[in-house]
């Protein structure tokens, strides 16, 4: 059996469940790092609408033709014992630079993402792993992330989208949850889980590891999936 890392999702939320990122700044200071800082994982992963908020560019990539790259593909632009794992899946995101934060980039697309977004992905020097014909093999995408980058320990940081697609692929080892001292209560937000469309799928159930309250009201929790 091939090995994939170590993962944890870890984020912070309403009390409803709802975690907007312009909403849940307003409600939550910056305990979400620290005690990201205690699950030890130095690599992490974040989808496209995070990511377009907080480190791309906001206007996103064109391609002047729309080529997919149809197979799969990987490219090792640097070897570090971090790094920040973007989930584009038709390679949109445009970046400043090589890095987030001082942290190398490692961009995972679908074979549908164009062949000029793996080029200009390679002149930035930023790694990629596209796999997936359709959509992201996630399971696929953990082992290469394993195996070729070295990664043993992995937060995801959602969207909501994300996080679903993590959940439905069993991919997760941990939740780690912030409940901050608010109400979001508006329709159609994103929820901590979200898009799995299947309406029969049973829930996952959790067992809890811990509780801790921190000073500004909010509730860290954290739960075993298996």
């Amino acid at each position: 059996m091939k090995q994939r890392p170590y993962i944890i999702c870890h984020m912070v939320a309403s009390i409803d469940g709802r975690i907007d990122c312009s909403m849940v700044d307003k409600i939550s200071g910056d305990e979400y790092y620290t005690t990201l800082e205690k699950l030890n994982c130095p690599s992490l992963l974040e989808g496209r609408v995070t990511l377009e908020h907080y480190s791309a560019e906001k206007e996103p990539f064109v391609p002047t033709e729309e080529k997919p790259v149809g197979k799969p593909s990987v490219h090792v632009a640097v070897r570090s014992d971090a790094y920040m794992v973007a989930v584009d899946t038709c390679g949109r995101l445009r970046w400043p630079s090589s890095e987030v934060d001082g942290t190398p980039l490692v961009c995972i697309v679908s074979e549908q993402a164009s062949e000029e977004y793996l080029d200009y992905l390679r002149g930035l020097e930023i790694s990629w792993i596209c796999v997936g014909r359709d959509a992201i093999d996630l399971p696929q995408a953990m082992e290469i992330l394993h195996e070729r980058f070295g990664v043993e320990r992995l937060a995801v940081l959602g969207g909501g989208h994300i996080n679903g697609g993590f959940l439905e692929a069993g991919l997760l080892d941990e939740v780690s949850l912030l409940l901050a001292p608010g109400i979001d209560g508006r329709k159609g937000q994103t929820a901590l889980f979200d898009g799995i469309g299947d309406m029969n799928r049973p829930p996952v159930p959790l067992h809890l590891m811990s509780v801790e309250p921190l000073a500004n009201g909010t509730i860290w929790i954290r739960y075993k999936t298996k």
